[in-house]
């Protein structure tokens, strides 16, 4: 029971800073070496001056809602770990992780809508007037991807989890 726990402490805390990493790093499509796009910037490689040159994305409609389900599955993914830590220490004997398991679920399941959404819509996100062929997914909607067999798992070993001590 004990290395239960600490498993699925260890994969919940993993999956947090994964999503963390994919809602905030500047990864999502990948032009070529030197120019990226993620959810906030896109960013140009200046030879010159060896740095990033970043500016703000255009807004649409598809983006924003990306955006938001993101953020909102660092939320309740932040939200079932705290509750989680909190019911460890209050609940009673035998009393099983519902709420925690529902959180990390429903964090599972807004990161997938984001990844469906960047996915077949990424044409309207992009709204760039190159042809979408020369470009490649980043690493951080790899990341986001992964993040949801690992969410709904956890959340639901956190359902079938029984507090025993």
């Amino acid at each position: 029971m004990v290395f239960l726990l600490i498993s699925l402490t260890m994969m919940h805390l993993v999956t947090l800073a994964m999503l963390l990493i994919a809602t905030l790093e500047k990864s999502w499509w990948i032009w070529d070496d030197l120019e990226i796009t993620d959810l906030w910037y896109n960013c140009f490689h200046d030879n010159a001056t060896n740095t990033w040159l970043c500016a703000a994305t255009n807004e649409s409609d598809w983006l924003q809602s990306v955006q938001a389900l993101m953020v909102l599955s660092v939320v309740f993914s932040s939200i079932s770990f705290l509750v989680f830590l909190g019911q460890l220490f209050t609940m009673s004997k035998g009393a099983l992780f519902y709420f925690t398991g529902l959180c990390q679920a429903f964090a599972g399941f807004t990161t997938f809508a984001a990844c469906l959404i960047f996915t077949f819509h990424r044409k309207e996100i992009l709204s760039e007037s190159r042809d979408l062929s020369q470009g490649r997914f980043g690493y951080c909607f790899i990341l986001a991807w992964l993040c949801v067999p690992l969410l709904l798992v956890s959340g639901l070993l956190y359902v079938h989890l029984r507090k025993k001590q």
